[in-house]
């Protein structure tokens, strides 16, 4: 577990899916997929994480958006290792994943992270396909984790002993009528909670999961 600090959810929210996609085996595979070095692996996601998770965010911040997220996990279910996933994954998928989450600014967003990287922008791309439809998993495992996350939901936040599933769990269940995915999301990242028209589009257990999938 890490030790209690100080830091915004975003860095707690980053740090879990840092872990979860630099694992050594989960780099073994990217590597292996896309043929590019497992230090660049690490470096390229260490840049596009962050800004993936800001895209989707925005992305998420409208009764449309959110309902479109929605729409994506549901398609993107694979419960397997994640190095397994990685290998087997539809880089097609994985393409057009990224070009709904970065839109118009997808170009300029490589072309961003292969600058910080001093890496080419086509690794970048390549990676960011081959990862992307195990990113969708791991957020849509949640899902399953409603029941858990209502248990939870008492227990409150406690990082004493640092971020862990129960944590999570009692994040999204605050932010229930916070606006759904936008406000959770949001609320993640440090911004003000999205309102959404319909409870239905609520994705309380959204990302509560992740941890699993690091074991």
């Amino acid at each position: 577990m890490m030790e209690k600090r100080e830091e915004p959810f975003m860095n707690n929210l980053l740090q879990v899916l840092l872990s979860s996609f630099t694992q050594q085996s989960a780099v073994d595979a990217t590597s292996k997929k896309t043929g590019v070095k497992g230090v660049s692996v690490l470096t390229i996601l260490s840049y596009a994480l962050p800004l993936i998770i800001k895209f989707m965010t925005k992305n998420a911040s409208s009764q449309s958006g959110a309902q479109s997220l929605l729409g994506a996990l549901t398609q993107h279910t694979n419960r397997s290792a994640m190095p397994e996933q990685i290998a087997s994954a539809d880089v097609n998928d994985g393409a057009a994943i990224m070009r709904h989450i970065f839109g118009a600014s997808e170009e300029n967003a490589v072309n961003e992270i292969a600058a910080k990287a001093n890496v080419p922008a086509a690794d970048v791309s390549n990676v960011l396909a081959s990862i992307a439809p195990t990113l969708l998993s791991s957020i849509s495992a949640a899902a399953t984790a409603g029941s858990q996350a209502q248990a939870n939901q008492k227990k409150g936040v406690d990082l004493s002993d640092g971020l862990d599933v129960s944590d999570l769990a009692a994040i999204f269940q605050s932010t229930q009528s916070s606006g759904g995915i936008g406000g959770l999301l949001g609320t993640l990242l440090g911004g003000k909670p999205q309102q959404s028209a319909s409870a239905a589009d609520d994705g309380t257990a959204l990302l509560s999961s992740l941890l699993s999938l690091m074991k």
